[in-house]
């Protein structure tokens, strides 16, 4: 399943700072966009899996999942 979401750059100092607007927590650097574009998708995948994680652990085997949509 493909995600968007709207990645924040900007360069400070030597480096770039970068972070994901809709999920709070996701940031990280780099030296050069490219590097903190693939730091910010690798941060966004472990926030994620993280997340998976700890509510899983938080409900009974007969919680219900189902996907959502929302347009925004």
């Amino acid at each position: 399943m493909q995600r968007e979401f709207t990645a924040v750059i900007e360069k400070k100092g030597r480096w770039y700072v970068g972070t994901v607007e809709e999920i709070p927590g996701v940031n990280t650097q780099g030296r050069t966009l490219a590097e903190v574009r693939r730091n910010l998708k690798e941060a966004v995948t472990l926030i994620l899996e993280a997340n998976r994680s700890l509510v899983a652990r938080q409900h009974t085997p007969q919680a219900k999942r189902e996907l959502i949509s929302v347009r925004i």
